[in-house]
């Protein structure tokens, strides 16, 4: 019985990390690189930023240049974002725009980042 457990937890945490795991396409960005990033407005020339959080905490606080297009309703918003331009992603913590990064990735979209920490990552470095 005691096996059990270990399979168990050894399958739940390989879960885990599976899915923590950037897709492929997709590049993690620190906060701070972002930010660093985003002052030079020659180099986020084109780029599409999204923040994945929903209407309430969107509201509460963002990054300046993010659109909110919450996680759940992205796919339906594909059409607005070009494929072939670098596509930015946030959230709160980082584990929405994972998702998100990796839905837009399988959908052709050739650069997608992930702000790695999201906003809670962004807010700590202001």
């Amino acid at each position: 019985m005691k096996w059990a457990w270990v399979v168990l937890v050894v399958v739940a945490v390989g879960f885990f990390v599976l899915r923590s795991r950037p897709a492929k396409g997709v590049m993690s960005v620190t906060a701070a690189d972002m930010k660093q990033l985003m002052n030079d407005k020659r180099q986020t020339a084109g780029m599409q930023f999204i923040d994945v959080r929903e209407p309430s905490e969107y509201r509460g606080g963002h990054a300046q240049g993010f659109k909110n297009i919450p996680l759940g309703q992205l796919k339906n918003h594909l059409g607005e974002l070009e494929r072939d331009q670098p596509v930015v992603v946030m959230c709160h913590s980082g584990a929405r725009s994972t998702q998100a990064a990796r839905m837009l990735a399988k959908q052709g979209f050739k650069d997608v980042r992930n702000v790695r920490g999201g906003m809670m990552a962004w807010g700590s470095r202001r």
